[in-house]
């Protein structure tokens, strides 16, 4: 799964990496948590790239009540293409979630320890995503997302079961506009083309563990001891 991250790269930055042409201001954050605003690049009807704020909990067009979107943080990419909550999004409506890194938990005896997880380049990752619009009663539009998961990588295993579907900057494009069986391969574990390009991990205080904490101590590596 993933249920934790960070973005802490500035707008400008985003910009520059992604090639966007409209984002909106960002604050860094260290400790994002899903039912929140976050950051997702989508692309237009007239084909820019933008990145806007979203809600983390994806809430299907077709739901009577939008608090179902607390349940579908994360879609299973086994599964993303063929389940009601996901498929509409997955055939029209996918998109990017940058992070500079993710948190995950692994099991220690009775205690769970945190890691954090980063590309060794320092660059921003793009996590593949859905969104979707919600209209309610009263005509009000809520947007919001979801992360799309898999099973792990060589990094990931020794972790946890399940990461992040991370898509490489050749096929953003490509995920953000075409059919969904071209995209369909892109659902994976992530491998890396270049050493840059390759993920580290180390873990961190158990801080993280909760969502009032949010402050670039967060994801300095302590002894894992």
């Amino acid at each position: 799964m993933c249920g934790r991250f960070a973005l802490k790269a500035p707008a400008a930055e985003l910009i520059q990496h992604f090639g966007l042409d409209e984002c909106v201001d960002l604050t860094p954050r260290y400790n994002i948590p899903p039912g929140t605003e976050i950051a997702a690049i989508r692309q237009s009807p007239v084909g820019q790239r933008v990145l806007h704020r979203l809600k983390w909990g994806l809430v299907p067009n077709w739901a009577k009540d939008p608090s179902i979107g607390n349940k579908l943080n994360n879609a299973r990419g086994e599964t993303v293409a063929d389940k009601p909550s996901f498929r509409e999004a997955f055939k029209r409506r996918r998109c990017l979630i940058p992070a500079d890194g993710f948190y995950e938990w692994s099991a220690q005896g009775k205690l769970k320890q945190p890691w954090y997880i980063s590309l060794k380049s320092g660059q921003p990752m793009a996590m593949a995503g859905l969104w979707e619009a919600w209209t309610s009663p009263t005509g009000d539009i809520l947007r919001t997302c979801c992360v799309i998961t898999t099973g792990p990588n060589d990094v990931m295993q020794v972790i946890h079961d399940r990461m992040p579907v991370l898509i490489a900057a050749e096929d953003w494009a490509r995920w953000l506009a075409g059919p969904a069986e071209a995209v369909a391969e892109l659902v994976r574990p992530y491998v890396p083309s270049t050493a840059a390009d390759a993920m580290q991990a180390w873990p961190v205080d158990r801080r993280v563990s909760k969502t009032s904490e949010d402050d670039a101590e967060l994801i300095t590596p302590i002894s894992d001891e």
